[in-house]
This record gives structure tokens, C-alpha cells and sequence, in this order.
């Protein structure tokens, strides 16, 4: 489903090297912070929500992202619940990590990933690394697709309602996809390969 975006923005307009370099500096002052909740914690929260409300991102948009981060932020914030001198960094971790995701999502909704890739291309990543991303984005809808396509063709084969069997299908479908994601990706590096790329 493709987005829509305003491109009318100012922050839509100003330059990817800036945006990347600001969206740098939040992230590592806000994981910089101190591991108490307390004042400091208002500053990466009040630009963040500056620039969110500049960029005009749909609050069902962000808060879609946040939601799915939120399973991979509290998997890791809860292993300082194991150590009694790590609890107090419950709370600072999951709001830390909040305030990170939504600042790279900022960054990402007001920065086509062309222009984005152009910019750290000019900052000197390394070209195996940016066609690796180039790649990366431009086959994930693929494979969604593809794993549409074979949700919707066990669905139609199964006529059984209970959830174990659902369970083992899907386990039997994401093995299926890594085989055919593999296959699909030596046929590219082939193909690639055939016509020049090094």
C-alpha cells in the first residue's frame, strides 16, 4: 500500500544530509540521557514532537510503527526487570527507545529512501552495504506479496477451524518463503552478476 505523503513540508524540502544528521544527534543525546526519568527527558520529547506535528504524519501512521516496535522494545526492556540494580532503567529504556523509533521514523516519512541512500552514499558508507539496503526495500513488498499469496492458497485448502493446525501451517508457510526468498535472491545476484555488477 503505497503512503501518502504531504511534500510540502519544510522538512520535507530540506536537504536528507541535514535531516540524517539531526535524526543522529537525537538519537544519541536521547540514549545519553540519564538512566532516572526526569527533566532532561522533556527536551528530545518536545522536538520530536515539533518535528512530527512539522512533518504532518498521520497519528495512525506512527502510532501503527510504534505499537510493532513496542514488542522487540519490551523483550529487551524487561531483562533489566531480571537484575535488582538494573529495575530503576525500566522506564528510561522503554521511553528512550520510543523517542528513537520516532525520530527515525520522522526521519523516514519526510526522506525518500533515494535520498536518503544518496546522502549516506556522500557520507561515505560503503557500496555494498547501500545496495544491500537498495535491495532490501525494494524486495520487501515482494516478498509480502509472495507471503500473501501463499496465506491466501492454504486458506482456501483448509477447511479445518482449529488454531493448532493454523499454527502448523504457518510455521510449514514462513519455512516455504525463506526457501523461496533464498531462491529468489542467487537468481538476482546471478542475474546481476551476468551483467556486470561487481
Amino acid at each position: 500500500m503505497k503512503r501518502e505523503v504531504p511534500a510540502g513540508t519544510w522538512l520535507h524540502r530540506a536537504p536528507a544530509v541535514v535531516k540524517l544528521f539531526a535524526a543522529l544527534l537525537l538519537v544519541t543525546g536521547t540514549a545519553l540521557l540519564p538512566r532516572r526519568l526526569g527533566a532532561p527527558f522533556l527536551a528530545p520529547a518536545v522536538v520530536l514532537g515539533a518535528l512530527w506535528l512539522g512533518s504532518r504524519m498521520p497519528l495512525l501512521y506512527a502510532l501503527r510503527r510504534l505499537l510493532l516496535a513496542q514488542t522487540f522494545i519490551l523483550g529487551i526492556a524487561l531483562l533489566s526487570l531480571l537484575s535488582p540494580s538494573a529495575r530503576p532503567g525500566f522506564l528510561p529504556t522503554v521511553c528512550k527507545s520510543n523517542l528513537c523509533i520516532l525520530a527515525l521514523l520522522v526521519l523516514g516519512w519526510t526522506t525518500p529512501l533515494p535520498e536518503l541512500l544518496s546522502a549516506l552514499r556522500r557520507l561515505g558508507l560503503p557500496s555494498v552495504m547501500l545496495t544491500t539496503l537498495a535491495l532490501m526495500c525494494r524486495y520487501l513488498p515482494v516478498l509480502a506479496e509472495e507471503a500473501r499469496r501463499m496465506e491466501r492458497a492454504r486458506a482456501s485448502r483448509t477447511f479445518s477451524p482449529k488454531r493448532r493446525l493454523a499454527w502448523q501451517n504457518l510455521g510449514a508457510i514462513l519455512a516455504r518463503l525463506f526457501v523461496r526468498t533464498a531462491d529468489r535472491a542467487e537468481r538476482i545476484y546471478l542475474a546481476m552478476c551476468a551483467r556486470g555488477w561487481r
